[in-house]
């Protein structure tokens, strides 16, 4: 990719649990526009007591800044973006604009052009985040219109049952085609708000017009264009116009919605694959990959099932999905640190910003072990230090 013009930077003072807010407020003033995102972003943090935090911003704290952008606005209860799917389900935790945002603040379209330009600041750094977006939503930054069968993507119960009144008006039984009458629908759909419901008409005077097996076709497609194409469509298109502000759309032509998703969030499509991890991991403060004490380490790891390796990973970096070209691209690279464990019993931390471990030294394999899963399931060792 070609660099940004400049090389301008960007200061901007945060507060950790007003993170999007303080952040949107200091670049998004109109006379500012996406210009400083296109530059350097130093990045200092105060705590909930008002004070700036200790740091050198190297490229770190940028990551960090990022990341907990990211984990608050795509958060649901944030209110600007949805979950897809129901539990136990291929599409569960994928995440969608809410038709509801609005609702929520008259601000809501400049919120969700921040985001798109913090999703593009992102994929231009290289910087992986963890929200995974929903294949329909990505079609949207991609410029691409959503078909019938994306619906799958955004929700597998009504596309299942939009496709089995399909089969049932073209059956050869003409019980099967009277059956799609029976059902008592029209040509609207009900959307529902923070408990409010109204219904919007798919075609002029849709409320009048049953639905049956002559006309079932139609209203499959008008249904599916609404939920796709048109219920979000103004949330989409904000997200999409701070996007292309800092990812010219001509850079992705060439990917579709699950290439993209591995370029914003990482692979989560195969097993970490622990041993190129391994080979791509530093160490420091005394500790070297020849120790005893670093192979039962990598022994405990090793031993972990496939989500508390995604939790391990998401524990040091942030992001539970490796990186699309591997570890070795990973910048920087996972460091393990050797710590006291004094006090007795202090747990494994992570500095995320770094891709850091702080890794103090236990007396046996168990006891390392169960440490280090405790840490890893709680976040408990959460350290920005």
């Amino acid at each position: 990719m070609l660099p940004f013009s400049g090389s301008s930077s960007t200061a901007v003072r945060v507060r950790r649990d007003h993170i999007f807010e303080d952040s949107f407020r200091a670049l998004s003033q109109d006379e500012v526009g996406s210009k400083p995102l296109k530059g350097r972003i130093q990045v200092t943090f105060v705590n909930e007591h008002g004070m700036e935090e200790a740091g050198i911003d190297g490229g770190g704290l940028l990551k960090e800044w990022m990341d907990a952008i990211c984990k608050e606005v795509f958060d649901p209860t944030y209110g600007y973006f949805v979950t897809t799917g129901t539990s136990g389900d291929s599409t569960a935790n994928q995440v969608t604009p809410s038709y509801a945002s609005g609702v929520l603040s008259s601000e809501h379209l400049d919120g969700f052009r921040f985001a798109g330009r913090i999703l593009g600041k992102a994929l231009y750094e290289g910087i992986l985040v963890e929200p995974r977006l929903a294949s329909p939503f990505i079609n949207k930054l991609l410029g691409r219109y959503n078909h019938v069968d994306d619906l799958k993507f955004l929700d597998q119960g009504l596309h299942k049952g939009l496709m089995s009144m399909k089969r049932m008006a073209l059956s050869s039984r003409e019980a099967d085609r009277e059956a799609v009458a029976d059902l008592g629908l029209n040509f609207q759909t009900n959307i529902e708000a923070f408990g409010a419901h109204h219904d919007v008409s798919l075609m002029p005077d849709g409320e009048n017009v049953a639905v049956t097996a002559q006309n079932a076709l139609q209203y499959i497609h008008l249904l599916a264009h609404f939920k796709l194409n048109v219920l979000t469509k103004a949330q989409s298109e904000a997200v999409l116009k701070g996007f292309r502000e800092l990812i010219p759309v001509c850079w992705l032509r060439l990917f579709n919605a699950p290439e993209v998703q591995l370029l914003i969030g990482g692979d989560g499509y195969h097993p970490i694959d622990l041993n190129d991890l391994k080979a791509h991991c530093a160490y420091s403060g005394g500790y070297h990959p020849s120790q005893p004490y670093i192979k039962a380490f990598w022994q405990c790891v090793d031993e972990f099932t496939p989500r508390e390796h995604a939790d391990f990973l998401r524990f040091i970096t942030s992001c539970s999905r490796q990186p699309l070209l591997g570890f070795s691209s990973l910048n920087p690279k996972i460091c393990i640190q050797k710590v006291p464990h004094e006090p007795y019993g202090k747990l494994p931390s992570a500095a995320t910003c770094m891709n850091l471990l702080k890794l103090p030294q236990y007396d046996d394999k168990e006891t390392l072990r169960s440490k280090l899963l405790y840490a890893i399931s709680s976040n408990a060792g959460f350290d920005l230090t």
